[in-house]
């Protein structure tokens, strides 16, 4: 059987390379349950490794061939090994955060081959204290952040009594809404149906508005005001000497904590993270002599309230879109950094907020384009980044959950650097936690781990600043 890509699942497949595997991930902590013995993290790996019937979902890779007229589509795998795709390892001792970090680091390092379904996941055993992990990484192409933890609440539970639970990977009745999904069936790569058709006319439709979002978007660009296009971001460390090699580090803070400084300064939490970002940046860079006297910039995902959409498929205008965030880097002070970090995302909201779905989805498609263009001409390090870091802010469920037992601690994404963005910090709400993911290339964000005691000095600078 084999399944159309969608252009995005297509986009991120033809930019990936060794040097920028377009997987993303996470680590989860969990308590063993109550009851468990000696040798549950084998009971943990047969669970994850028994399954009634797979998600097509997790069964797919991508092909190209004759037959497909050399174009990629996904195909169903004949020979699919759930023991290779479901693995064990254990860490050396002590068996402390650091085994741990430097493990999953590695794991994050390697590209997924396309011969096989996109995906893996590992049950780790050996932490001292007597946790056990899962880490677990999937192609871009298949999922995207938000989708993940989506996922979470499907798999998970509420119940720590509840057993008989089921893996991420297996055939659950609700489909994980925002996955990468094709037609149900077999796909005649000739055919196209009239609903595609009518889809089209409705793009169309809405697409006669681009030109002016595109002007205004460029525009408000060239002034280096918040938009989806930068154009002024500076050079930096993070952009040089790019490579496939990851290095990977993880930490929660009190949820609340976060909120007292939005709620004292009236900001958002996202304005929040941003910020504590720009105060830790700002070190590491001084620290490294590297610091620029203009601005950073971020790549911030946002959700918004659009304008109504034309579309067919939209459903009640709500969008998601990138903004380029000035970071205030160079700002001394912590509570003029929040607030220069708030006021150009307000901006930058404002500004996406006059557009449609399909609109705002084009516009922040040009911002990624300026990245990853560079990327697929062989010309990286050559022009201007068009941002310096990626900051992303996923809700999480915000309850314990569990799986068959076992309480799920803490949950901390791994996502994807990119040249000239060479750091990602990715960050999910989790059981009153904000746990962070800091995934960079390990040789141009040389001594990553740094950065937490950073972050967290940072945080409590903010607390003092606005008496949070």
């Amino acid at each position: 059987m084999v399944t159309l890509l969608d252009p995005t699942s297509l986009g991120f497949l033809t930019v990936e390379s060794r040097q920028m595997p377009m997987h993303v991930g996470g680590l989860h902590l969990f308590a063993r349950p109550e009851d468990a013995d000696d040798g549950y993290e084998r009971t943990l790996v047969n669970q994850l490794r028994t399954v009634p019937e797979m998600s097509p979902l997790y069964l797919r890779h991508p092909h190209r061939s004759a037959r497909t007229a050399g174009q990629l589509v996904w195909e169903t795998d004949r020979s699919f090994d759930i023991e290779h795709h479901v693995r064990h390892s254990a860490l050396p001792r002590p068996g402390g955060g650091r085994e741990l970090l430097e493990l999953v680091s590695r794991l994050h390092s390697t590209r997924l081959p396309w011969e096989r379904p996109l995906w893996e996941s590992h049950v780790i055993e050996g932490l001292s204290d007597g946790r056990v992990a899962i880490y677990h990484k999937i192609h871009h192409a298949l999922m995207d952040g938000v989708s993940a933890i989506r996922l979470l609440n499907v798999v998970l539970s509420d119940d720590p009594e509840e057993r008989g639970m089921l893996a991420p990977w297996a055939l659950h009745p609700a489909p994980v809404e925002g996955a990468s999904r094709g037609p149900a069936g077999s796909t005649d790569l000739a055919h196209v149906s009239l609903t595609a058709v009518r889809s089209a006319l409705g793009l169309l439709a809405e697409a006669a508005g681009l030109p002016g979002a595109l002007v205004r978007t460029l525009s408000r660009s060239v002034r280096d005001q918040p938009s989806t296009v930068s154009l002024h971001s500076p050079r930096t460390m993070l952009d040089r000497e790019f490579t496939g090699a990851r290095r990977f580090a993880a930490q929660d803070w009190p949820v609340e904590r976060l909120h007292a400084v939005a709620r004292s300064s009236g900001t958002t939490i996202n304005d929040v993270v941003v910020a504590m970002t720009s105060g830790m940046l700002r070190r590491y860079l001084l620290q490294h002599d590297e610091l620029p006297r203009q601005s950073l910039v971020a790549m911030v995902p946002v959700g918004l309230k659009a304008r109504e959409s034309h579309l067919p498929s939209a459903d009640g205008g709500n969008a998601v879109g990138a903004v380029m965030v000035r970071m205030g880097t160079e700002i001394a002070d912590p509570a003029g950094r929040l607030r220069a970090v708030h006021e150009s995302m307000k901006a930058g909201k404002a500004a996406l907020a006059s557009m449609t779905p399909l609109q705002i989805m084009a516009m922040s498609g040009l911002g990624q384009a300026q990245a990853m263009l560079p990327v697929l001409w062989g010309a990286s390090g050559l022009t201007r980044p068009p941002y310096n870091v990626i900051v992303s802010n996923v809700p999480g469920p915000r309850q314990a959950k569990y799986f068959n037992g076992a309480r799920l601690l803490g949950n901390y994404p791994a996502s994807i650097p990119i040249p000239g963005a060479a750091l990602n910090i990715t960050c999910t709400s989790y059981d009153g936690k904000m746990c962070f993911g800091l995934t960079g290339c390990r040789r141009a964000v040389p001594r990553l781990q740094q950065m937490l005691p950073f972050l967290d000095e940072e945080l409590a600078l903010l607390e003092e600043a606005v008496g949070a």
